[in-house]
């Protein structure tokens, strides 16, 4: 593929808000993982809560579309100068030729629960939450597209855990369609009732904060958080980092839980190092997906032992941030561009007694090193595999 630009990006998650608070907290080690105190379900497991969401206020033009997941988004959008390089994106190339794209895996499904716990004596919606349009799984894009007066593509990808990685993909191919000039691409997901009881119900969540890739880890944390990215051709940002590659895969294997060898996860590795030009031996840096289940960890550990080399570098970031599903695609693809932008390899946050069957590339501390190409991978449910791979402008 030609390369596109990263014109653009900005982060919030519960290392803070903003790219500076992301990279703070990942050069000291700092997590962001708390015991839970959110919601109905206060006792399940440690979470990665974005402070000051219940605080946003949206602009009076969007205050129907006022939920906790639009709140985090305009919390997210505010950082990092994002909305003014949208602005100008709009300014140079018009409204209808800026795609959107975002993924997330709930939406605002927790406004709908709220919703269903304040039914009226006839089962009705309360009066003040009576906004189709808010219980729509595309409710996020939509606002998001009002927000930014954006008239172009618009797509909700949702495909659990890699939802926000697959939104590059699909944002890569619509600018080699020519059918628009940049994307707008990111995700939201923010915590509800749903995604707590639902992987509690898996018997998935940690009983403290998660462990990826530690012999003993024992589940997994839920996080939230919001994350965006500006996508151009590379004329329009010739110093800007690059997205190199991407590739997507099925394996089909089981509802909640990867093939045991890995095999969808490497089919999308090997489609993002083919339409990145690269062999697997130029990656400096590997973004796991590394949710600290056993299943997940054991797979992806050996797919990293067989195909990168010793002196590359590992980690998992869910360690620092817990899980945000929908939009842990575009927070680990954040990471590993801060990676290539500031030189540091996070370590992997958690693991106290490393896995044995994780081989050399795994960096258990952060380590100071020049990362040229890094991979980000994103493996949600039932098989939905995603790979990015992002490289320095020179």
């Amino acid at each position: 593929m030609t390369p596109l630009a990263i014109g653009a990006c900005t982060v919030s998650s519960a290392l803070g808000c903003g790219l500076a608070a992301q990279h703070d907290a990942l050069r000291h080690g700092r997590g962001g993982l708390r015991p839970n105190d959110f919601g109905s379900a206060p006792r399940l497991g440690w979470i990665g809560r974005v402070d000051g969401v219940e605080a946003v206020a949206l602009p009076a033009g969007l205050a129907n579309w006022d939920c906790r997941n639009n709140r985090l988004a305009w919390l997210g959008l505010q950082q990092d100068g994002f909305l003014d390089r949208v602005h100008a994106a709009r300014a140079r190339y018009g409204a209808h030729r800026v795609a959107l794209l975002l993924g997330t895996s709930t939406a605002s499904i927790g406004t709908t629960e709220e919703a269903y716990r304040r039914l009226d004596a006839d089962g009705r919606f309360p009066v003040d939450l009576r906004r189709p349009a808010l219980h729509a799984p595309d409710s996020l894009t939509a606002f998001a597209a009002a927000a930014l007066g954006l008239e172009g593509p618009c797509l909700t990808i949702s495909t659990a855990c890699s939802s926000s990685a697959k939104v590059f993909a699909s944002a890569a191919r619509l600018l080699a369609l020519g059918l628009a000039d940049a994307a707008v691409v990111g995700g939201v997901d923010s915590l509800c009732d749903n995604v707590l009881f639902g992987f509690n119900a898996l018997e998935l969540i940690a009983p403290a904060g998660c462990r990826p890739f530690d012999a003993n880890r024992d589940g997994i944390s839920i996080g939230e958080a919001a994350g965006f990215a500006l996508l151009e051709r590379l004329d329009a940002a010739p110093d800007a980092p690059r997205l190199l590659g991407y590739g997507e895969a099925s394996d089909a294997w089981h509802m909640s839980s990867p093939h045991p060898d890995g095999h969808g996860a490497e089919l999308a590795l090997d489609a993002a190092l083919a339409r990145a030009g690269l062999d697997a031996a130029r990656v400096d840096y590997v973004n796991l997906h590394g949710t600290a289940s056993r299943q997940n960890d054991a797979m992806e550990a050996a797919l990293v032992g067989r195909r990168f080399p010793a002196h590359a570098r590992a980690s998992s970031t869910k360690g620092y941030t817990g899980h945000t599903l929908g939009a842990a695609g575009i927070v680990e693809a954040t990471i590993a561009l801060q990676a290539i932008e500031h030189g540091f390899v996070p370590g992997n946050l958690g693991a106290a007694t490393p896995d044995p069957a994780c081989g050399p590339q795994f960096a258990w501390e952060g380590e100071s090193r020049q990362v040229d190409v890094a991979l980000s991978n994103s493996f949600g449910f039932g098989g939905n595999n995603a790979c990015l791979i992002f490289g320095r402008a020179a």
